[in-house]
C-alpha cells in the first residue's frame, strides 16, 4: 500500500492515494494528486477546473462524507511524461484519468473523468482493456 504522505512513484498509485485521502477527509492530500490546472468532471457531467474550484469539490465531498472503497484497477497506458489510468469502482462506474510525470519523477492527475458510465453485465463483448 503507497503511504499517506507519500506522492505516486507509479500512475495507478494516485487512486490509491485519492482513496486513502478521501476516506480520511485529506482535502489538501487530495489536491497534492493534482496538476494546478487540472479538470475534474464529476459523474453528474460539473466540471472543475483549478485548485480553488477542486477544494470546494473536496470540501463538499468532505461534507457528504461518503466512503470510498478500493475500486479494480485496469493498468496504465505510459507514452514519455504522460499516462492514462483508468478504474472500475464498486458501483460499476468506469472512471478515466490522464496522468503527468512531475519534474521530480511523481506522476499527478491532468485530466480526471469521475465516470465514463457503468460496466454492465452481460455485455455481448467488451473492449479487450476492460475486465
Amino acid at each position: 500500500m503507497v503511504a499517506m504522505s507519500s506522492k505516486a512513484a507509479k500512475p495507478n498509485d494516485l487512486e490509491k492515494l485519492f482513496v486513502s485521502r478521501a476516506n480520511e477527509r485529506d482535502i489538501e492530500g487530495l489536491l497534492q494528486l493534482y496538476e494546478m490546472d487540472a479538470i475534474v468532471e464529476t459523474a453528474d457531467g460539473e466540471l472543475f477546473v483549478g485548485s480553488d474550484t477542486l477544494r470546494r469539490l473536496f470540501t463538499r465531498y468532505a461534507a457528504g462524507r461518503p466512503a470510498l472503497s478500493k475500486s479494480r484497477q485496469l493498468a496504465s497506458l505510459t507514452s514519455g511524461d504522460l499516462a492514462m489510468t483508468a478504474s472500475v469502482h464498486s458501483n460499476g462506474d468506469v472512471s478515466v484519468e490522464v496522468a503527468r510525470r512531475q519534474p521530480n519523477g511523481s506522476w499527478r492527475w491532468v485530466i480526471d473523468r469521475f465516470s465514463i458510465g457503468k460496466l454492465e453485465r452481460n455485455l455481448p463483448k467488451l473492449p479487450y482493456w476492460l475486465p
